[in-house]
């Protein structure tokens, strides 16, 4: 019903920046929030960045002030721009999507990308 696709990881070296994006498709009425979670080897996932659908914004701690989460609402998309990356981003990113669809409300995952930074 929902399908996500997320491009922009990658490797970086630290102090670098990287822009992820993903684009959400299908059956979609609207979209309460967008975000981004990470989960890094050995580790839970956990959230990064989420704007919601009036245009607030959260942000883990670890991330506030090298991060910025933005929207596209006409293109569906959402965009998370890190800079001052450090090692220890290094994880695989995902996509997440809460919205209605024509069936009912729904949670949707991509399938990740993988962020490297190197020293």
């Amino acid at each position: 019903q929902v399908q996500l696709v997320e491009s922009g990881g990658g490797l970086v070296q630290a102090g670098g920046s990287l822009r992820l994006s993903c684009a959400a498709s299908g059956s979609i009425r609207t979209i309460n929030s967008m975000g981004w979670y990470r989960q890094a080897p050995g580790k839970q996932r956990e959230l990064v960045a989420q704007i919601i659908s009036g245009g607030s914004t959260n942000y883990a701690d670890s991330v506030k002030g090298r991060s910025t989460i933005s929207r596209d609402n006409a293109k569906k998309t959402v965009y998370l721009q890190m800079n001052s990356l450090k090692l220890e981003d290094t994880a695989i990113y995902y996509c997440n999507v809460q919205c209605w669809t024509v069936v009912g409300p729904g949670d949707y995952w991509g399938q990740g990308t993988q962020v490297t930074v190197s020293s």
